[in-house]
């Protein structure tokens, strides 16, 4: 248990500001402040309430793209063999559908490859280049993927190959100009205007790009591909504002009732097919049975249920799919457990500030969900590595505060690669060099971490009386969503609350059912995770309370149900 910092952030916040933007946009205070809160101007409040397709970007602005639809033009009037290279997560899996189903209705002579995570791992490499090459592969678009295999495209080249990337990934110091086109909105020469989409997201753009050189309407094209894009954007946690948020929001209104066979399959097999549908569900429901396919076998199944028009073979993907998943939660488990057991044994944990694992063998599709959760649970930044023939390969995660990508280029000499974000990356390692990396990583950390900086926050968006708890309330948030990364559910704080039954329930205890009341209310609340708080709050304290709104849906009836973020006994 750790105790958190609450950081009220209307408190920044004038009330007369507050006012002003409700009576200019015609909305609620406590919606203008939620907005305020999140940095949106005034001139943003529009776009962000309206969600339009007004506000998708022309994708004739990001660089390079003008070359890539000229050279993919050029190759399909030629009949040239193209191949769309992809990614094993969701956000390449979808990008690799999205782009290999558009090229295919424009006539192109096309297929994809997805490198196995285990056998090859992330990313372009020489073995699949020459695999491509050989099978007369003229052009290869990477999706999700590329912005730094320099030598991989230069190596291409060599052998008669054009190259375009696409990705969205962080871009080191030299780019991959070996390449016909760049397509990355990170790119630090790239003025486009927004430089947060996913990887699908890029891809997408493309697509719309090529649709514009074809005379295809682009609203059709848009709604056409949009439930793929969506799926991708809510799994990769790219923030949802912008042309995200425009994506989200309009994929979500048509995989409410999703046309798309496979789709239709995967949310029936994770039985969330007909029930109220949000980014929440896509990404515990949906995107888990999705990575399965790459984290335990191939990612190839996935993509052949995007793209399947045979129901009957959808149920089968699904169904295997839902399969994988399970084996995927049960090895999670175990390796789970044996990184607890390194860490009791490890006399100086306490006193590191990141969280650097090292076993052979663990599965490398996996790793990254176990450092997920250890970096919750410790509140410390967490890489995993699973080791083969001395050499490691590991996947990390982070704490608000330390950038994950910046601190692995502090450590470069002692890897042998690594990509990715501030918030997650991968890396390669030598094990001859773990020992000093660790030491490295942690330098760096003391550097850049504060003791502040180690303490979880809960950042809450106002207080609330028990009076604003309500139903009307809680659907009045609806305007907000989708919610997701930058754009989270609204936290609020309710002060002096008294305690009139707590108890943990669900598997295991896991989780807390409480009931409070204040000034003769009664409130439901429901805390995820958090069975543990039943050991030190008893019925009769007073507490203050951290939640979410949340609409209850039972037997028809709709009531308001808080759902707890944190606990302060009073």
């Amino acid at each position: 248990m750790i105790d958190k910092i609450w950081n009220i952030k209307s408190k920044k916040i004038k009330e007369e500001t507050i006012d002003e933007i409700s009576k200019e946009h015609h909305i609620p205070r406590v919606i203008s402040t939620i907005l305020l809160n999140r940095g949106i101007e005034s001139e943003d409040i529009a776009p962000y309430l309206r969600k339009s397709m007004a506000d998708i970007i022309n994708p004739m602005l990001m660089l390079d793209m003008d070359k890539a639809v000229e050279r993919i033009t050029n190759a399909i009037q030629s009949n040239e063999k193209i191949a769309v290279y992809g990614d094993y997560d969701v956000d390449g899996i979808t990008s690799t559908a999205l782009l290999y189903k558009f090229l295919l209705s424009l006539g192109a002579d096309v297929e994809y490859y997805i490198p196995d995570r285990k056998g090859e791992g992330y990313g372009i490499n020489i073995m699949a280049v020459n695999k491509l090459f050989k099978q007369g592969i003229k052009l290869m678009i990477t999706v999700d993927c590329g912005i730094t295999a320099i030598g991989e495209v230069e190596f291409a080249k060599l052998q008669g190959m054009d190259v375009i990337i696409t990705d969205h990934h962080t871009c080191k110091d030299r780019l991959p100009t070996a390449a016909a086109a760049i397509l990355n909105p990170k790119r630090p020469d790239c003025d486009y205007p927004f430089d947060a989409l996913a990887g699908v997201g890029v891809a997408f753009k493309l697509i719309l790009a090529l649709a514009i050189k074809n005379g295809l309407k682009t609203t059709d094209v848009f709604n056409q591909y949009v439930d793929i894009a969506t799926l991708g954007t809510i799994a990769d946690v790219v923030p949802l504002l912008g042309e995200n948020r425009v994506i989200v929001d309009k994929g979500l209104k048509i995989l409410h009732n999703p046309k798309r066979i496979g789709i239709r399959a995967i949310m029936e097999v994770a039985g969330v097919l007909d029930k109220p549908l949000n980014a929440s569900t896509i990404a515990f429901s949906i995107a888990p049975r999705l990575n399965a396919a790459g984290r335990l076998g191939s990612a190839a199944t996935a993509v052949e249920l995007l793209l399947t028009n045979d129901e009957s073979r959808a149920r089968e993907l699904a169904l295997l799919l839902d399969t994988e998943n399970k084996e995927r939660q049960q090895t999670e488990r175990q390796i789970f457990d044996e990184a607890l057991e390194l860490i009791a044994k490890d006399p100086n944990f306490e006193k590191k500030k990141v969280i650097v694992l090292a076993q052979e063998n663990w599965h490398q599709g996996v790793i990254g969900i176990v450092a997920s959760r250890l970096c919750d649970m410790y509140y410390k930044p967490c890489i995993l590595i699973s080791h083969t023939n001395g050499v490691g390969k590991g996947s990390g995660r982070s704490i608000k505060g330390f950038n994950l990508f910046d601190a692995l280029t502090h450590c470069e000499k002692q890897l042998i690669d690594f990509g990715g974000h501030a918030v997650a990356a991968g890396l390669n390692v030598n094990m001859s060099d773990i020992d000093s990396f660790i030491k490295e990583i942690n330098k760096y950390a003391d550097e850049v971490l504060t003791e502040q900086d180690m303490i979880p926050t809960v950042d809450i968006d106002c207080p609330l009386s028990e009076r604003s708890v309500t139903l009307e309330n809680a659907k009045l948030l609806s305007k907000l969503e989708p919610f997701g990364m930058n754009n989270e559910k609204p936290v609020f704080a309710l002060a002096h609350a008294q305690v009139m039954n707590i108890a943990p329930v669900g598997a295991d205890n896991k989780h807390l059912r409480l009931r409070i009341v204040k000034n003769n209310q009664t409130i439901n609340c429901i805390g995820f995770g958090m069975g543990e708080f039943a050991e030190f709050i008893h019925q009769g304290d007073t507490v203050n309370i951290a939640f979410q709104m949340d609409i209850n849906h039972y037997q028809g009836n709709e009531t308001v149900q808080l759902i707890l973020k944190d606990i302060k006994r009073k």
